[in-house]
């Protein structure tokens, strides 16, 4: 109950951006806009804002992050051999599992941040920011290399022009080489990152779309399974293996159960793939983590 009670605030912000967009004037190309404010701005300034602001010490943080690396490439390794399990892969759609793999994988990052903030404050922001700092270009590459390859385009543009990898990439460095962010410039970009995160679990809401989850149940099911199953599951085990404390393990069943990216929808539909059919896996991956979030930090948390 009391992880229920924690959730809350954040996916009632998620259910007003899904009411918004479907019951107001506040329609779908509002939250188009906000969506790509919010992805190419707003956030990446947070996700910079987030590395920067306490010197990194790499040793100490060493754990975390080979346990999340290990955590995302065992998460690709099984979305990617969904086609070849047997009697399951008869019955996938080689393309629509190329557009989808990455639901398996991929996290919702503004819910992962206030999260993290809400359960350890500061201290989870920036365990939460190394965790997005060493995955996202790893997951950003898993998410596109399927595609890339099924419809034969340009892989490493895809990858140098992605936003999130840029401010970690950049976020990373200036942390190494002792930068901060000029006292008169906090308050600023203090307010964008408040923002980012309460205007992209609202675009995250008003992203949702339930009507086309009728196509390729099995390959849904089978990513989602991945996505809030599996993963919490290999990271409880990946916290024990690397020797985590209680903090670190803390953020990484949490980076472990978020829903998905909802920016899959995005990728797919603009790499030309089906984006209503990853919008509905989006959508039902987000109400997935209404339950996998607190299963995985109350649950297995304890153990």
């Amino acid at each position: 109950m009391y992880y229920a009670q924690l959730l809350f605030p954040d996916f009632s912000l998620i259910v007003i951006g899904y009411l918004l967009c479907r019951h107001t004037a506040l329609n779908r190309p509002v939250w188009q806009v906000v969506e790509g404010l919010v992805y190419y701005f707003l956030f990446p300034v947070l996700l910079f804002q987030s590395i920067v602001r306490t010197p990194l010490d790499l040793q100490a943080a060493s754990g975390l992050m080979g346990a999340g690396l290990a955590l995302g490439i065992t998460g690709i390794a099984l979305a990617y051999a969904l086609p070849h399990v047997p009697l399951l892969g008869r019955w996938i759609d080689r393309r629509d599992h190329a557009a989808s793999a990455q639901v398996a994988f991929r996290f919702n990052s503004f819910i992962g941040l206030a999260l993290a903030e809400r359960l350890l404050g500061a201290q989870g922001l920036q365990l939460i920011a190394v965790l997005i700092g060493v995955c996202v270009p790893l997951f950003n590459v898993g998410a596109v290399w399927p595609m890339t390859r099924h419809a034969q385009r340009g892989f490493m543009g895809e990858i140098v022009r992605n936003p999130l990898i840029i401010a970690t990439a950049s976020g990373l460095v200036a942390n190494l080489l002792g930068f901060s962010i000029p006292e008169f410039l906090a308050p600023t970009v203090t307010r964008i990152g408040a923002a980012s995160i309460a205007l992209g679990l609202m675009a995250a809401g008003a992203g949702m779309q339930f009507q086309s989850l009728a196509r390729g149940k099995l390959l849904g099911a089978s990513v989602l399974t991945i996505r809030h199953l599996l993963s919490p599951v290999i990271a409880w085990l990946l916290a024990r293996a690397f020797r985590l404390g209680a903090a670190e393990t803390t953020i990484l069943l949490t980076f472990a159960a978020l829903p998905t990216a909802s920016s899959c929808y995005v990728l797919a539909a603009r790499m030309g793939y089906n984006g209503p059919y990853v919008a509905g896996l989006v959508t039902l991956s987000t109400a997935l983590g209404v339950a996998s979030l607190p299963l995985a930090l109350a649950v297995l948390g304890r153990w």
